[in-house]
């Protein structure tokens, strides 16, 4: 049976424009989904069926996950899987991964009222960064560096209502040397990775960061691996940052990650190892088992 792919997007940007003409070069039967117009019948899922696989590359999280969820429940393998898009997507479950399988990380803590926020805070010593469960490109990041700074985010993240805000995520403030480090994981394997850095704390390349090639040595391929395996597998991004006497720190996985920085840098075709591994989901070596266990890259590409 022929492969046919989905790709489930909400607007063409460089990355799914790159995508796109990879799964056109290697002749792929694909649709485009725009997620702002799809609806799913559970007792019928139609021409979902005709899919052997979907690509999601969602810019609203909340689509990606549940589109991804439904897909999953069909028996139709999606990239990445519903359950690493669930851990990845909120960055406690992210932690509570990294944390069951050993990895190092910035020493965090979690708190459900502002008092005991604040007594945590002064537990870790400021400053601190506190994050928001769900969010990307840096988004909603705060530096506190004293008291004072504390009760005033605290409060207005109670006052904003949302349920997300009344979890408080605090996370050590690492000492980084102006940048951080991007990992692209595919399969199982470290294909590339780049510095990011900005003279701001926050380093992300959608905040002004400017990226560099880092090369990618054992010791980071085997940190970068082994976060990527604790969410779940698949096509991930990586941040690590480098503190001064830990070394390297696991701070976050992406699952739907822009890489339009990261592929000149770096010079590899991002792309066309995404496209590499979806085909390899949808020609049926991935049994689809949760937690499923994707296929590592050296057997994709064989």
């Amino acid at each position: 049976m022929k492969t046919r792919v989905g790709v489930l997007l909400s607007r063409v940007r460089v990355e799914e424009k790159w995508i796109l003409e990879a799964l056109e070069k290697r002749g792929v039967d694909y649709d485009r989904i725009d997620d702002r117009m799809v609806s799913f019948d559970f007792d019928n899922p139609g021409a979902w069926s005709s899919f052997s696989v979907v690509l999601e590359r969602s810019l609203s999280y909340s689509r990606g996950l549940y589109a991804t969820q439904v897909l999953n429940a069909w028996g139709i393998p999606t990239v990445n899987m519903s359950h690493v898009a669930a851990v990845c997507g909120d960055k406690l479950a992210t932690t509570a991964a990294l944390a069951r399988s050993g990895l190092p990380q910035p020493r965090t803590r979690v708190a459900f009222t502002s008092e005991a926020a604040i007594q945590a805070i002064e537990e870790l010593g400021y400053p601190v960064v506190l994050k928001p469960l769900v969010g990307s490109w840096g988004r909603l990041l705060s530096k506190i560096n004293d008291r004072d700074a504390a009760e005033a985010v605290l409060e207005h993240k109670e006052t904003l209502g949302s349920f997300q805000h009344s979890i408080f995520y605090i996370q050590e403030y690492i000492r980084k040397p102006g940048r951080d480090i991007r990992a692209m994981v595919v399969g199982g394997e470290t294909v590339c990775a780049m510095y990011r850095s900005s003279s701001h704390w926050i380093t992300n390349t959608a905040r002004g960061g400017q990226g560099e090639a880092c090369p990618v040595t054992p010791e980071l391929d085997e940190i970068c691996r082994a976060a990527a395996a604790a969410v779940g597998g698949g096509v991930l991004a990586i941040d690590i940052l480098e503190d001064p006497h830990r070394g390297f720190l696991v701070n976050e996985v992406n699952h739907t990650m822009e890489f339009h920085g990261l592929a000149p840098v770096t010079h590899v075709d991002v792309a066309q190892l995404i496209v590499d591994y979806t085909l390899a989901v949808g020609g049926g070596k991935l049994e689809l088992r949760l937690p499923a266990q994707p296929p590592a890259l050296s057997e994709v590409l064989k």
